[in-house]
């Protein structure tokens, strides 16, 4: 018997960034273009009768939404529920408040018993007998450090090694869970996390000692016949043209530039034991999103029309979000017309113009120093003085500097 399963992760349908609100409904218009993939996909499961939804984590982008957002959320889950389609929903790491003991985001539909939802807080082993369908499925939703440490009293050195420590315990977990499979059921495993060797888009920053990794050699288990997986946006198969198919659907709309070159999705896997089809359903409608970037040198004439020269073609600035970074030397200020700019392209949905002036500079070392005498942090912020940084930037950027150089020092006594 083949089952027909819908993958989709990432909705974060609270993205509020660029734009305006629509007057009419009182949503942000951001907000509406990830409600309007949200119904896509939501049509398509109950259009087509899927056996089974799986949600693989992130429902917003903040721990935290508001109650219309949450009310939009739950008028799309609830259609599933009186469709009498069991649905998976994973917690992600957006999901949950860094707070111990505070509720996650998607908390009512686990505490109200909202029939054919089953919320997936914890990893956990779900049965035959619990989803109504002939299939296993295994979740892992994110995995928070904080409360691991506390779970399993790990402090001191031993929290350096917190992550590491998680990973094998998942593993083993996952293995008593195989343990008692079904044989002759397909086998799912749905996981809110990274895996070794996945391409990052926009989620570029959670590489930074924040991440559960899952072992590549969990996640390619012949004995799964599909893997679906959510918190990178950048939709992707880790196992191409093998068996089991290790699946990122991706995001459900461009969350920002990180992701202008991204097409979004989400998948129909139909399911046998031992064989898996994989069909990529590409969302349409998503909104453009283009980076431009532009460089204006000395002795340059006729400025604004590089400058508008560099802008998408008239029939793509429609609707669109722009980004336009402009780098000049800053002796050049007063011929940057940023307004005949936004009027080339006053069509857009947002345009937002960057200014990157070139101030030459060279900062000396005393001469009673050398580079070997100035710590790592010392020789970064020399280097913010050449380049003219945004003050609130350079903040940002020195704390993960710390975090890595920190993180670096604790590996190397342990």
């Amino acid at each position: 018997m083949t089952l027909r399963i819908l993958h989709f992760a990432d909705a974060h349908i609270d993205m509020v960034n660029y734009g305006r609100q629509d007057p009419t409904t009182g949503l942000p218009i951001r907000v509406q273009d990830f409600l309007r993939s949200l119904d896509t996909i939501i049509d398509t499961a109950i259009d087509e009768k899927v056996d089974l939804v799986l949600f693989a984590g992130d429902a917003y982008k903040d721990r935290t939404p508001s109650p219309t957002y949450q009310r939009e959320w739950g008028k799309r889950i609830i259609r599933l529920s009186k469709a009498g389609i069991p649905t998976i929903l994973l917690v992600g790491n957006h999901d949950i408040s860094p707070s111990l003991g505070r509720a996650h985001s998607i908390q009512e539909f686990q505490t109200l018993e909202v029939p054919n939802i089953h919320v997936a807080a914890k990893p956990g082993f779900l049965t035959p007998k619990d989803l109504g369908v002939p299939i296993q499925v295994i979740t892992i939703p994110w995995v928070s450090r904080s409360e691991f440490i506390a779970a399993w009293n790990l402090t001191g050195k031993d929290a350096n090694v917190a992550y590491e420590t998680m990973e094998t315990r998942l593993s083993k977990r996952v293995d008593e869970w195989m343990a008692d499979l079904d044989k002759e059921l397909p086998t799912i495993l749905c996981a809110h996390a990274s895996v070794q060797g996945a391409k990052y888009g926009s989620e570029q920053t959670v590489m930074l000692g924040s991440d559960v990794f899952l072992p590549g050699s969990l996640v390619k288990d012949p004995r799964f016949d599909y893997v679906a997986l959510g918190h990178l946006h950048k939709a992707q198969n880790l196992n191409e043209g093998n068996h089991p198919p290790i699946v990122y659907s991706g995001s459900i709309e461009r969350v920002d530039f990180g992701e202008a070159q991204d097409e979004k999705f989400f998948v129909i896997a139909s399911i046998d034991k031992g064989k898996t089809e994989v069909e990529w359903r590409r969302l349409k409608d998503i909104r453009p999103f283009y980076d431009c970037k532009v460089k204006i040198t000395n002795g340059e004439e006729n400025i604004t029309g590089k400058l508008t020269g560099s802008l998408p073609a008239s029939e793509k600035i429609k609707e669109a979000v722009i980004r336009l970074s402009i780098q000049y030397p800053r002796d050049m200020e007063s011929l940057i017309d940023e307004n005949a700019v936004r009027k080339f392209a006053e069509e857009a949905f947002n345009l937002q113009i960057i200014r990157q002036p070139i101030l030459e500079s060279r900062v000396r070392i005393p001469s009673d120093q050398a580079v070997s005498d100035l710590s790592p942090m010392d020789l970064l912020d020399l280097y913010w003085k050449t380049i003219d940084i945004d003050p609130g930037e350079q903040e940002i950027l020195n704390k993960l500097a710390e975090e890595i150089l920190t993180e670096n020092d604790l590996n190397e006594i342990g």
